[in-house]
């Protein structure tokens, strides 16, 4: 491909975003390796809800959250430490494959008799350990990459990946649950994270080999040594990062409002549509299938619906917005919309609105505020480009899971909460959710003027 005149893909791309000439190539690679990362995580995530739900109640869900919060200091510590060893091609090559090798490790506990009760469990908290981790260490990769400016432009499209990779991995469950079974579905989500592996080391190479001829050109090249993408990223705690910089904590705050909105929402969907498994069963109108396999299918569908509307979103909205409101501005576009469906569903949670207002929560968490929450660390430094979004993306959104678990307990045991309680719990989290981002909107103002100009 010829990146120095425009061609064809050029100009194809430029219906979706304003791409320049020399973008294209890296632009595409990115996209496809967050859409097969994508792919693998949503080939796992029905997997993961249908153990927990076949066995255990919903509430459980929510429960598990402290454990797995716990657990993420340490693995943010660990990924911290290991990071600050390895070069960034490394770093994901070695965290990748420790994540392929644990799916190998359930299929033969599978094999070895191990049942769904406890094997539901185990893999849904392992399932939010790695969900986080490898999305974090991926997007830390794509801010290595950019500027500021030119991140604002490509992350749209590299994000549409992410979304398309998302429908791609619920259609492969859909199809393939029945004829080859949940546990081998395991197999195949490893065998995409291989691949993903070797796009990480493709993109590396093509983007270092750039940077030397650059550097030549410029006669910077002597100068530098050894460039700072092939080096471990600095020394320094993640958790120190994050708590020293007003920027960066109220990023993680937001994120954490996010989650538990979030995670409220989905203890709603899972309530209504584990009931309506249970009646569709008893009344003998599930098709032949049993509760696991009609909530399998049923969240495949769900994450089939929320994903066409993410890519939708993704491919036409999101470069839009950024161009003509920009990434500020964005911030508010969930929480709003989001304060409306919570409102509505307060009056009356039946399955179907329940069902959209997730499809719209999530399909906009995915493609809009996803692609705005990554945007938001271009103006950092490398160090927090990496650790800091590692810290925020694993232990401040698994604290929103935290408080969710804490108030579906409460709720529960000693409020007599209904559905409807917890949609106007929501009302209230979106009012401080939009506040802390009138915080990052100010604070994201003020650095980016201290941004040195581009060269």
């Amino acid at each position: 491909m010829n990146e120095k005149s425009p061609g064809i893909l050029h100009t194809f791309l430029k219906l979706f975003t304003d791409i320049r000439p020399g973008e294209a190539t890296t632009a595409i690679l990115l996209m496809l390796n967050v859409y097969l990362l994508l792919m693998a995580y949503y080939i796992i995530k029905p997997v993961r809800d249908a153990l927990m739900l076949e066995e255990w109640p919903p509430e459980i869900k929510n429960y598990l959250s402290a454990a797995i919060a716990v657990l993420l200091v340490f693995a943010v510590k660990l990924f911290s430490s290991i990071a600050s060893k390895f070069s960034r091609q490394h770093l994901i090559t070695w965290v990748t494959l420790f994540f392929i090798s644990n799916l190998i490790l359930f299929y033969a506990l599978h094999l070895g008799g191990i049942g769904p009760g406890a094997m539901g469990i185990i893999f849904y908290i392992w399932v939010s350990i790695f969900n986080v981790i490898v999305v974090a260490q991926f997007w830390g990769f794509a801010n290595d990459i950019y500027t500021e400016e030119a991140g604002k432009r490509m992350f749209p499209l590299i994000a549409f990946g992410a979304t398309f990779g998302g429908y791609s991995g619920g259609k492969i469950t859909d199809l393939l649950v029945v004829p080859l079974g949940t546990f081998q579905l395991m197999l195949v989500a490893g065998g995409i994270l291989g691949i993903c592996i070797l796009m990480t080391w493709i993109i590396h190479k093509r983007e270092i080999k750039k940077k030397e001829q650059k550097d030549i050109q410029t006669d910077r090249g002597k100068e530098l040594g050894k460039i700072d993408e092939e080096k471990p990223i600095e020394k320094g705690g993640a958790f120190r990062l994050v708590f020293k910089k007003k920027y960066l904590l109220y990023i993680a705050f937001f994120v954490l409002l996010l989650n538990f909105v979030n995670t409220n929402g989905v203890y709603m969907l899972d309530t209504v549509a584990k009931n309506s498994a249970i009646q569709a069963v008893e009344a003998g109108t599930a098709g032949g299938l049993d509760v696991g396999q009609y909530l399998t299918k049923f969240f495949a569908s769900f994450y089939n619906i929320m994903n066409l509307f993410a890519m939708f979103v993704q491919l036409f909205i999101v470069s839009r917005i950024f161009k003509w409101f920009g990434v500020r501005t964005a911030i508010f576009i969930l929480p709003v919309l989001a304060f409306g469906g919570y409102f509505a569903l307060s009056f009356g949670a039946a399955l179907v609105l329940v069902r959209w207002v997730k499809v719209l929560d999530n399909g906009l968490d995915y493609s809009l505020m996803n692609t705005t929450r990554h945007s938001l660390y271009l103006i950092t430094p490398r160090i927090e480009k990496y650790k800091a979004q590692a810290v925020t993306k694993t232990f401040f959104h698994r604290a929103g899971d935290v408080l969710s678990a804490a108030l579906v307990f409460l709720g529960t045991t000693f409020l007599a909460f209904k559905i409807e309680n917890i949609a106007m719990v929501n009302v209230v989290l979106i009012l401080i959710w939009i506040y802390l981002g009138v915080k990052i909107f100010k604070e994201h103002k003020r650095l980016s003027a201290q941004q040195p100009p581009m060269v």
